[in-house]
């Protein structure tokens, strides 16, 4: 089976040790990729990714000069926002969540292997939430720490459609995309612009901070 993916993916790659930047921009581009940048410090990464404008930036945790998080906030807030899939040595819960709260997509170890390292960068690309097994139910457990707050007053919270709190629910419950069009019998993009939708209403920035809406709301528990 070719590697080549279905839509070639413009992503940048962050990290200081030349060697193993050098070795992941060759394995995008021998997938078929179009790796626009690579950078070995944060100022740098944050510089060049203005200008060369990519869809998924992966991103090290460990850089000299700005820490990855700090990265992966700005390029999630930059205009417009570049998918952050952090591929870090570390699985300490702190730096997945600090991560992930500054916007990250996805969260890979640096242990896995190179076909589901691939996979990780195209369902980044497509707006997944992509985690190393074990880490997204770290995140979730998070989530429900959260969810589980007092709740504040809610009377002027923006009303979602039908199909929209339907696929904000099976958004919640870890499901694809591409799951969902299936579930549903809708096409991947009907799917894709009913996300876009609900982020809009919502005001939020991505994919996991919709998971975590959903969780609030108890969304997820429903069958």
């Amino acid at each position: 089976m070719s590697d080549v993916p279905l839509r070639p993916l413009r992503v940048m790659v962050v990290d200081d040790h030349p060697m193993w930047r050098e070795a992941v921009a060759r394995d995008l581009a021998e997938a078929g990729h179009d790796v626009v940048a690579t950078a070995g410090e944060g100022h740098a990464a944050v510089r060049i990714a203005a200008a060369a404008r990519p869809q998924v930036a992966v991103v090290d945790l460990q850089l000299p000069d700005l820490s990855g998080v700090e990265v992966t906030r700005r390029l999630a807030a930059a205009d417009p926002p570049v998918r952050v899939l952090v591929l870090s040595a570390s699985g300490e819960q702190q730096d997945v969540l600090e991560a992930v709260k500054a916007g990250a997509t996805g969260y890979l170890l640096k242990s896995a292997a190179r076909e589901e390292f691939l996979d990780a960068v195209r369902r980044t690309g497509e707006g997944d939430a992509v985690f190393t097994p074990g880490l997204a139910g770290l995140v979730l457990g998070e989530y429900r720490r959260l969810a589980a707050a007092p709740a504040r007053e809610d009377d002027d919270a923006p009303r979602l459609t039908e199909r929209e709190t339907e696929v904000l629910r099976l958004v919640a419950k870890g499901l694809t995309y591409k799951q969902i069009a299936q579930r549903l019998v809708l096409s991947h993009r009907t799917v894709q612009n009913h996300v876009q939708n609900t982020l809009g209403k919502l005001q939020l920035h991505n994919r996991v901070e919709l998971v975590r809406y959903a969780i609030e709301k108890g969304l997820d528990e429903e069958q």
